[in-house]
């Protein structure tokens, strides 16, 4: 009798534990995701280019999820106040960054102390695209195309400047580079923001700089500026009769800002591909294909997130070498 109990209360132990079990797996099997709104950190201030290409973007992809995509903006120290929160995130998909060539890129050389690593403190989700920047010059400089422009400078070396909107901003790195590679001696004049350098330009104050096409546009179209070049591998579709710095002579120049979005380290594999179809439709939208050609974005052709995280090490390894070069380095 008493063996009897013992085997009745094992079975009914058992079965317990099978029932328990059962209802984890259906728990764990029906959870859904998202089931609530997730945080798109633009590592910006808001009303900026970055800013603006995030919201649509949000827009979009609240559609596609079927729950809110919210933009939150952290701005500071170049993006790396924004990266840092999504790095340290929980990686469960609800905090994902619109990244950029600053904190993803640029700033790991740049600043003495930074508290993430872009190769490896991010699951890469998805690829964006571009926006390419432009070589323009003040239109009474006497030149028309970068090979004349390398010609006027090495007649006066040092005499001629270009501005930035700061030091170690993506504007001051295009020109280091392309001292380097085209053996001019182009003096760094660094602003407080795009605005002030691009108004000392149109005044007069300063020869060159390097900027984004968006910003460049309309002043190239009313003559205020002349473009001599874009600093992509490829034209741009905006303004496509602007030719490339590289097919001027600068062979593999390219000095474009890219945008990725990435999640904190550690994100579970179906939800990094949830995520990445869910953008990927969002950027074939018709309503964001649009905003975004005009602001002058060029799409990734590749949008596997395989391809983001080998793009972030090739563009790190070569910004690396530039900030190095330049010997610039930011607290």
């Amino acid at each position: 009798m008493n063996i009897n109990r013992r085997l009745l209360a094992g079975s009914i132990a058992v079965a317990s534990a099978a029932l328990c079990l059962g209802i984890s797996s259906n728990a764990v099997a029906a959870e859904k995701f998202p089931e609530r709104p997730i945080m798109f950190i633009v590592p910006f201030p808001p009303g900026g280019p970055t800013d603006a290409m995030a919201r649509i973007l949000a827009t979009e992809l609240t559609r596609e999820l079927g729950q809110s995509v919210i933009v939150e903006n952290k701005a500071g120290a170049g993006g790396n106040i924004g990266a840092d929160y999504v790095a340290r995130a929980k990686p469960d998909g609800y905090t994902l960054m619109f990244g950029t060539s600053g904190p993803l890129a640029i700033n790991k050389p740049l600043y003495k102390s930074i508290s993430y690593d872009p190769r490896t403190s991010f699951t890469p989700i998805i690829y964006v695209g571009y926006l390419p920047n432009v070589l323009v010059v003040r239109p009474d400089l006497g030149v028309s195309n970068v090979k004349e422009l390398i010609a006027l400078e090495k007649s006066k070396p040092g005499k001629l400047n270009f501005a930035s909107s700061g030091n170690g901003a993506s504007s001051h790195l295009a020109g280091v580079l392309f001292n380097g590679m085209a053996g001019t001696q182009l003096q760094h004049v660094p602003y407080k923001g795009t605005g002030p350098a691009l108004n000392d330009l149109l005044a007069g104050q300063v020869d060159m700089t390097f900027t984004d096409i968006l910003t460049a546009m309309p002043y190239i179209k009313a003559g205020k500026v002349k473009a001599l070049g874009v600093a992509t591998a490829r034209r741009s579709s905006a303004m496509p009769q602007i030719p490339t710095i590289a097919e001027q002579g600068l062979a593999g120049y390219d000095v474009s800002v890219f945008f990725g979005v990435v999640g904190p380290k550690g994100m579970a594999a179906d939800r990094v591909e949830l995520l990445n179809q869910a953008y990927a439709k969002a950027l074939d939208s018709e309503n964001v294909k649009k905003a975004f050609a005009a602001q002058g974005l060029e799409r990734g052709a590749d949008t596997k997130p395989a391809y983001l995280a080998g793009f972030v090490k090739t563009e790190l390894d070569k910004w690396s070498e530039v900030v190095q070069k330049a010997g610039v380095k930011l607290d």
